[in-house]
C-alpha cells in the first residue's frame, strides 16, 4: 500500500494539510484551481508518480470526478502514472534548446547512463523522460531539469558531474 494512503480513497494528514493550503488561495467554489498543485504532492509523496487510487482520493477530496483529475494527469508531463526511478532528468529540446544543441546532450546522457529517452537505469537511480517540450528557460539552453531543479547551459562535464551526484 503506498505510504500517503491511510485507507483506499485517503490522503494522509501532511496531503491533506498541504491541499488544505492550496485551496485558501482560492475561492471556495472554485477546488479546481488546486488540482495541479495536488497533484504534484500525492506524486511527491508517492516516490515519484501517481495511481488510480491516488488520482482518486484527489477528485473525493477536490469534489470533482475521477476523469476531470485523470484528464490533467495525463495531459501535463510533471505527473508519471507509472513507476520511475529515484531521480527524474527532463532536456528541454524546444526550438530553442535544439539551436543550442539539445540533442547532443540527449545523445551523451543516453550514452553515458546505457537508456534511451523514456526508461530508468537498471538501477532506479535515474530516469530520462521521453520528451519535454519545453522548460521556459529558452535563454540557458540548452538544458534540463533534474528533480525539478534547472541546470542551464550544458555542457558534457557539466552533465556528468550533476548525474555523478544523483544517488
Amino acid at each position: 500500500m503506498n505510504a500517503i494512503i491511510e485507507t483506499e480513497h485517503t490522503l494522509s494528514a501532511h496531503a491533506r494539510e498541504e491541499i488544505d493550503e492550496l485551496l485558501q488561495r482560492y475561492p471556495a467554489e472554485q477546488k479546481k484551481s488546486a488540482l495541479l498543485g495536488a497533484l504534484n504532492i500525492v506524486q511527491h509523496e508517492n516516490q515519484g508518480y501517481l495511481t488510480k487510487e491516488l488520482m482518486q482520493a484527489v477528485a473525493d477530496y477536490l469534489d470533482l470526478s475521477e476523469i476531470e483529475v485523470y484528464e490533467v494527469a495525463s495531459f501535463y508531463s510533471m505527473y508519471e502514472l507509472k513507476p520511475v526511478a529515484r531521480h527524474n532528468v527532463a532536456v528541454c529540446t524546444n526550438i530553442s534548446c535544439m539551436l543550442t544543441g539539445s540533442q547532443s546532450i540527449v545523445d551523451h546522457i543516453e550514452n553515458k547512463l546505457g537508456i534511451k529517452l523514456g526508461e530508468s537505469t537498471a538501477d532506479g537511480r535515474i530516469y530520462l523522460k521521453e520528451e519535454e517540450e519545453c522548460l521556459a528557460a529558452c535563454a540557458g539552453g540548452p538544458m534540463m531539469q533534474v528533480d525539478h531543479v534547472y541546470h542551464e547551459n550544458l555542457t558534457p562535464e557539466k552533465i556528468d558531474a550533476i548525474l555523478d551526484a544523483l544517488e
